[in-house]
């Protein structure tokens, strides 16, 4: 199978439907050649402050259809495309620039305030800062003042092969610190190719997407919407009724949602009143499905087809589906309780990807016991930035450890059993236990702390936070307001219990399953 460098995709396709929309943004459309053009600009214009093959340009800021430009113009140029999670505390905006130093960063007028102290620290200088939304300062280029004079013809030709890397995406560490991780142009064009129709000058399709672009499921959802030319209506961020009145307005027909987007859609007391009967795929994932949702969702979009894409950071997106015929409800009451017990899986293996369960030994376990889930590809990250050892940690002879429990039933369905590492799934949002147990222990009343995640239908898991304390506890709410100083708000324990002492084995290592059996 060839593969592409991914600056190609919009290449190609706009070769194809040059007149097509290919964003919708607020109150701005634009065509395929319309961005190509755009991009090539910007290309051109990075190349004149410098920017080259390896060189690292950040992206700070909402969904806007300048995070489209500056993918592309960035894979242009060979160089690598780096998305900050613009909800991370300061501490940790500046760990993921400290890691990955860009050598540009284009940033968001409300993000601005950072800017003293990345200056101060000397993180970035003046000449590497570019502001997206208007003039405000002097200080700083603005970004459509760097397209002026540029010339849309293109200058530069992308060299990178498929296995050179083209996003640095930043995810949680065990220790609290993020890791970037590497993904390659084949990360990309791989899955692309495999999965989505190629652009069609036939078929046109609208995508609505509210994931965040620093998230994987929502870059690969817009280069999926560039490689098959479909049209891609970008909101700046999630909330149920602007969901609603985008969908409707754009007669959108697929869409990418997070468990607790789902639900608060069809939970909205106006749900009733939109159009939605254009909406034939959505694709769901990020987080543990609540059955009663996913049941609730398919009867509330009779006429929609639900796919469950499963999937992390270090595997570019999905390698997993539960497809749409696994979530129609019919036949025999035999039949529906088979799919509704499917329903509760993270579906089967993609083509290309190779998958095992394997116990601690690494050696694969039989059927229906829980195991790790273990990923072998081209198309899974090719390690962490600058991170040898927790490269060496995650991959082993060629194998990815994902770090999430499961068993696989005898028809090939996975399910999911928890995760070796402990990781919490709120919303959509990897948060390390450790993190947050560090913050906690920063207090000077908590002797010791435990977190960790319990279902929830909303938010597919909440933090709780088990406390030992130093004398009389503190109160629930002045532990939170403790975690909401030093922590990004989704981090925060929404549950506090306090013990008398944590329960541990013989080797000193807190008994989280425990835990999760008293608390969940």
């Amino acid at each position: 199978m060839k593969v592409f460098n991914t600056s190609e995709f919009l290449t190609i396709t706009n070769l194809i439907v040059p007149d097509r929309t290919a964003l919708i943004f607020e109150d701005t459309k634009t065509t395929f050649t319309e961005l190509k053009d755009r991009v090539t600009m910007l290309a051109n214009a990075m190349s004149d402050m410098g920017i080259s093959k390896g060189s690292r340009v950040a992206f700070m800021h909402v969904n806007t259809n300048q995070a489209i430009e500056i993918y592309f113009a960035t894979a242009q140029l060979d160089a690598i495309y780096v998305p900050i999670n613009f909800r991370s505390k300061e501490d940790e905006l500046n760990q993921m620039l400290e890691i990955s130093k860009p050598d540009l960063l284009f940033i968001g007028n409300r993000y601005l305030s950072l800017t003293d102290t990345l200056l101060n620290e000397e993180t970035l200088k003046e000449s590497q800062l570019i502001t997206l939304d208007s003039e405000v300062t002097s200080k700083f280029k603005y970004y459509e003042d760097i397209l002026t004079n540029q010339t849309s013809d293109q200058i530069h030709f992308p060299e990178d092969d498929d296995s050179d890397t083209t996003v640095i995406m930043f995810t949680a560490g065990t220790t609290g610190t993020p890791k970037g991780v590497m993904l390659s142009h084949n990360s990309f064009s791989s899955y692309l190719l495999s999965t989505v129709s190629p652009a069609d000058p036939d078929i046109n399709e609208t995508n609505l997407i509210t994931v965040p672009f620093y998230h994987i499921a929502g870059l690969q959802a817009a280069l999926a919407a560039i490689y098959g030319s479909r049209t891609m209506a970008i909101m700046r961020h999630f909330n149920p009724l602007d969901w609603l009145k985008t969908a409707e307005a754009n007669k959108a027909n697929r869409a990418m949602l997070v468990p607790t987007m789902l639900k608060r859609i069809i939970d909205h007391p106006n749900f009733q009143d939109f159009d939605l009967s254009d909406m034939s795929v959505i694709t769901y994932g990020a987080a543990p499905m609540p059955l009663d949702v996913i049941k609730r969702s398919i009867t509330s979009f009779p006429n929609t087809m639900f796919i469950n894409a499963f999937g992390q950071t270090e595997t570019a997106s999905t390698i997993t589906m539960l497809p749409p015929e696994d979530h129609i409800l019919d036949g025999s009451e035999t039949d529906i309780e088979i799919k509704l017990k499917r329903l509760t899986s993270i579906g089967k293996p993609l083509d290309d990807i190779e998958i095992l369960i394997v116990s601690e030994d690494g050696n694969p376990v039989d059927t229906g016991e829980i195991g790790e889930i273990v990923a072998r590809g081209d198309r899974l990250m090719t390690g962490y930035w600058n991170q040898e050892s927790a490269t060496s940690e995650t991959i082993k002879s060629g194998w990815l450890y994902t770090g999430d429990l499961a068993y696989q039933d005898q028809d090939g369905y996975i399910f999911l059993s928890g995760r070796a590492k402990d990781f919490i799934k709120r919303g959509g949002e990897m948060i390390s236990p450790e993190e947050v147990e560090q913050v906690l222990r920063s207090h000077t009343q908590v002797s010791d702390a435990a977190i960790i995640g319990t279902p929830d239908e909303e938010w597919g898991e909440e933090v709780v936070a088990v406390i030992v304390t130093e004398g009389p506890p503190p109160s629930a709410d002045n532990l939170i307001e403790h975690c909401g100083e030093h922590l990004a708000s989704y981090k925060k324990p929404k549950y506090i219990y306090f013990i008398d002492e944590l329960p541990r084995n013989a080797m000193g290592k807190v008994l989280k399953r425990d835990l999760r059996e008293q608390y969940s």
